[in-house]
C-alpha cells in the first residue's frame, strides 16, 4: 500500500468496533480523499452515539443493522475489525472479486518504518506494554503506545517522529490477520503468559497459541525475543524464532539462561556473563503478577538500550492502568478495587491474591467456554463471594457447591451486587470487582463493564 493510492480508493470498513479500530480506519482513509463506506450490523444508534458524527463530518457513508455484499463487492479495499471471522461471507465475497482486505494494524504496520516493541499474552499484555511505554516516553517524548490498548495505531501515524518508538499490545485476532505476510518483525518481542481463553471462538488451544506465536515469527537474529521462563504453554517458543531468546521469571533463572529474575525486594537482569540489579521498590501497582509484568517490562525496555538506572525509577512510579486492579475510590474506610479487565479465571484468582484480607469478592458473567477450576486457587481469601448472573456464573455455581464454598446471588443488576458487597463491607476491606469471565450478556465489553462499576462506586459516596 502506497499513500499516493489511497485518494482514488473506494473502502468499506466492516466493523465499527468499540475499541477504536473502525472509527480511526474510517476518518484514516476519508481524510485522505477516499470514497469510505462503514458497515455494521448492529443497529442500535447508541451504541455509536459519540462516532457518528465524527464520521459524518468526514462524509463517511454509514450503514448500520446490515451488511449489504454489494459493498463489499463494489469496493477496492476491505478493512475488517479483528473480532470479524476471516469466514464471513461478506470476505469471501470479496476475496472471489480480488479485493485486498486489511486491518487497521496492517495497514499501519505497512506504512510505518518505526522501531516497534510487541507484546502479546492472555493477561497481562496491557499492563507490560503500557509500564514499556512508560519508561520509553520518558528517555523519548515521542514515543507511542497502540494496539489493543484501544487506541489504533492509524490514530498517530501521522505525528509520530520517524525515529522515536512504537509499542503494540497485540490480540491473537490482531496477530492473526498478518498471518504470513512478513509485516510484523518488532525489535523487541514479548509474551507475559499463555492461560485458556477464548475457547469459544478457537477449535482448542493449538490454535490459540498458534496465532501468538505470529509476534516472533518474523523477527530476525538482531531482534529480541521475551519469553517466560516459568509458563509451560511457552516451552519450545524460542526454537520457533531467529531473535535472540531471553527469559523473565519470578525464580533464579538456570544458569544458562539469559534475562531477568525478581529477587528479594528487586530484580537481576542476566547478560553476556554479569549480572545487574534492578531496584522495583516499592511499587505503586500491587500483586506479585504485576512485579512480573513490570519486570518484563523492564527487560524489554534493557533490550531496547535504556540503562537499569534510567528504567527501575520508571518501574516504581508507573502508576497501573485503568480496569486492572484500579482503586477507584476510598469510603468509610472501605476501597473498592475495579478489576474489570480480568476476564478468566486466573486473573480473578491473580488480583485475590494481590490484595490483602479481607476482600469482598463481585464476580460472575459470560462464559468463554472456560474451565474456572483456577478460582479455587485463591478463593479462599474472599470473606465472601458475590455473584452476578451470568452463563459463566452458572458454571461457578456449580463449582463452589461442589466445593462447599459459600455464595450469595446471583444478582440480576452490577448495582444489586455492589449494593450487597457494600453493605457487607468493614471497614479495612476491599471491594474487588474481578469478574472472572467476558461481559457480553449485560455490558458491551470489560471497558463498559468497568466504567459502569466506577460510576456506581461514586454514586456510593455521594
Amino acid at each position: 500500500m502506497q499513500p499516493a493510492d489511497i485518494p482514488s480508493l473506494r473502502v468499506t470498513v466492516m466493523g465499527l468496533g468499540l475499541h477504536g479500530g473502525g472509527l480511526a480506519s474510517a476518518l484514516f482513509f476519508a481524510r485522505r480523499g477516499a470514497r469510505v463506506t462503514v458497515t455494521d450490523n448492529r443497529e442500535d444508534p447508541e451504541v455509536f452515539r459519540h462516532i457518528l458524527p465524527q464520521l459524518t463530518a468526514a462524509g463517511v457513508r454509514i450503514v448500520l443493522g446490515r451488511h449489504d455484499q454489494d459493498d463489499f463487492i463494489h469496493s477496492d479495499l476491505i478493512i475488517k475489525n479483528p473480532a470479524v471471522p476471516s469466514s464471513s461471507p461478506f470476505l469471501e465475497a470479496a476475496r472471489a472479486h480480488g479485493h485486498p482486505i486489511e486491518t487497521d494494524l496492517s495497514v499501519f504496520l505497512q506504512l510505518c518504518s518505526n522501531p516497534l516493541i510487541g507484546v502479546t499474552g492472555s493477561k497481562g499484555k496491557s499492563t507490560t506494554a503500557s509500564a514499556i511505554h512508560h519508561c520509553l516516553h520518558a528517555a523519548d517524548p515521542g514515543a507511542k503506545l497502540g494496539g489493543n490498548i484501544t487506541v489504533s495505531p492509524l490514530t498517530f501515524l501521522d505525528c509520530v517522529d520517524p525515529e522515536s518508538p512504537i509499542v503494540l499490545e497485540l490480540s491473537s485476532w490482531q496477530l492473526a490477520d498478518v498471518r504470513g505476510r512478513g509485516l510484523l518483525a518488532p525489535r523487541v518481542s514479548v509474551v507475559t503468559v499463555i492461560l485458556p481463553d477464548h475457547q469459544d471462538k478457537y477449535p482448542g488451544m493449538d490454535a490459540y497459541i498458534a496465532d501468538k506465536k505470529i509476534l516472533f515469527s518474523s523477527q530476525s537474529a538482531t531482534q529480541y525475543a521475551l519469553f517466560n521462563q516459568q509458563d509451560p504453554w511457552q516451552r519450545g517458543f524460542s526454537t520457533e524464532t531467529r531473535a535472540r531468546p531471553l527469559y523473565f521469571s519470578s525464580a533464579p533463572l538456570p544458569p544458562e539462561l539469559s534475562g531477568a529474575y525478581l529477587q528479594d525486594r528487586g530484580a537481576v537482569i542476566r547478560e553476556a556473563g554479569r549480572e545487574i540489579s534492578l531496584s522495583l521498590d516499592p511499587l505503586s501497582v500491587p500483586g506479585q503478577h504485576n512485579r512480573l509484568n513490570l519486570l518484563a517490562a523492564g527487560l524489554a525496555c534493557h533490550c531496547y538500550g535504556l540503562s537499569p538506572d534510567d528504567i527501575a525509577p520508571r518501574l516504581r512510579d508507573f502508576p497501573g492502568i485503568e480496569h486492572r486492579l484500579e482503586l477507584v475510590a476510598e469510603i468509610d474506610g472501605i476501597r473498592y478495587y475495579n478489576d474489570s479487565a480480568a476476564t478468566i479465571p486466573q486473573a480473578t484468582a491473580a488480583a485475590l491474591a494481590a490484595l490483602d484480607p479481607p476482600i469482598l469478592l463481585i464476580a460472575g458473567g459470560t462464559d468463554k467456554n472456560l474451565d474456572f477450576q483456577a478460582l479455587l486457587e485463591s478463593i479462599d481469601r474472599a470473606e465472601a463471594v458475590i455473584l452476578l448472573r451470568g452463563s459463566a456464573t452458572k458454571k461457578m455455581q456449580v463449582l463452589f457447591d461442589e466445593s462447599s464454598i459459600a455464595y450469595e446471588g446471583p444478582f440480576p443488576t452490577l448495582e444489586e451486587a455492589l449494593k450487597r458487597a457494600a453493605g457487607r463491607a468493614v471497614q479495612g476491606a476491599s471491594v474487588l470487582f474481578s469478574p472472572g469471565c467476558a461481559s457480553f450478556e449485560l455490558f458491551l465489553n470489560e471497558f463498559d463493564r468497568g466504567r459502569k462499576f466506577k460510576q456506581l462506586v461514586r454514586d456510593l459516596g455521594v
